[in-house]
């Protein structure tokens, strides 16, 4: 390849005899061709190499390593891109035959700098995977950049398989550590106010869920794990220059947050609930109030926390927000 391509697909590859040439395939298929694809076998065991010898396709650059972990194969591919833009996949997912043209027509139209796009998240026979579809409708309803922003404590918000955008982002390495580290990464750079999101609404990804998926196998894609993620990066963004905040949800989702935040000196003055059995009492030491003390409030400066497990609960909130104008001067932040 005598230029440089315009993008640079990012392949990680780990015992993926399955279903790596599928994942492959679904990359030359696209519709945009000045691509090259790089594909990071770390260390496979089972027949990902021989799989991998049949590839001909000269966009296709194959580097093989030892066993190091996704952490050190993804960084080892930022490092072999030859293109500005980057885009990644996993070995075991299928692209949409215009994922990168639709990725790489938003970014240039709306000057983002890192796109995703909505996502299927199915089984390896095809078939909605079971039990993930809340999650996927969650996914698939964040497309705008305040929405992926203000909801980004909850989950990662763009799947990292689906992510499109400038190689100045990627080049924040992943980090080692008890932690998802797609996720680690994602709120580190989210911290930026450079940064503009967004995502191509259609379906870009057929994400494929299986027991062997390193998400189901390895203990840094655990609830824990992520929790402690999520609160680090909290803490060390949105909260770092505030020691009082507001929050939003008495119930189960809300109180393990509001315990968290009072160990760790956090004062709470108020929580927000609709509950009216649950209105005018005092949790941990915090006076329950109705969502009508946001537009009465006289500390604009002061964060809002909404923890609330109700499903459409945070649409709510969100659209009362703007209609009272509780939000206004104040930061919004939803956890789970």
């Amino acid at each position: 390849m005598p230029s440089k391509p315009l993008i640079s697909v990012l392949m990680p590859a780990y015992n993926a005899q399955d279903t790596i040439l599928d994942a492959i395939d679904s990359v030359f298929r696209n519709d945009f061709k000045d691509l090259e694809l790089i594909v990071i076998n770390d260390g496979s065991t089972d027949g990902t190499v021989s799989k991998l010898a049949s590839v001909t396709d000269a966009r296709c650059r194959i580097i093989h390593q030892t066993h190091q972990g996704v952490v050190s194969a993804h960084n080892r591919a930022v490092r072999e891109a030859r293109a500005q833009w980057v885009a990644r996949m996993d070995a075991d997912d299928l692209a949409s035959p215009d994922r990168f043209s639709s990725q790489w027509d938003l970014a240039h139209r709306k000057g983002l700098e890192l796109v995703g796009g909505m996502v299927q998240i199915v089984g390896l026979d095809g078939r909605a995977a079971p039990g993930m579809q809340r999650y996927e409708k969650w996914l698939n309803q964040l497309t705008e950049h305040a929405s992926i922003m203000d909801q980004r404590f909850i989950e990662m918000p763009m799947v990292n398989p689906s992510l499109f955008g400038h190689r100045r982002w990627f080049a924040h390495k992943c980090r080692e550590g008890p932690f998802p580290e797609d996720y680690d990464w994602f709120l580190r750079i989210a911290n930026s106010p450079k940064l503009r999101l967004g995502k191509v609404c259609q379906t870009i990804l057929k994400w494929r869920d299986h027991p062997n998926r390193a998400t189901r196998q390895d203990r840094r894609y655990r609830s824990r794990a992520f929790d402690d993620c999520k609160q680090q990066h909290l803490l060390e963004g949105p909260l770092k220059h505030h020691k009082e905040v507001l929050f939003w949800g008495a119930g189960q989702a809300g109180k393990p947050w509001i315990r968290r935040l009072l160990g760790l000196g956090y004062h709470i003055p108020i929580i927000i609930d609709v509950h009216p059995g649950k209105i005018g009492q005092v949790i941990h030491g915090a006076e329950v109030k109705p969502p009508t003390f946001m537009r009465q409030d006289t500390r604009p400066g002061v964060p809002l926390l909404a923890a609330v497990g109700t499903k459409g609960a945070r649409e709510k909130i969100r659209h009362h927000l703007s209609q009272t104008g509780g939000n206004q001067g104040r930061d919004v932040w939803f956890l789970a």
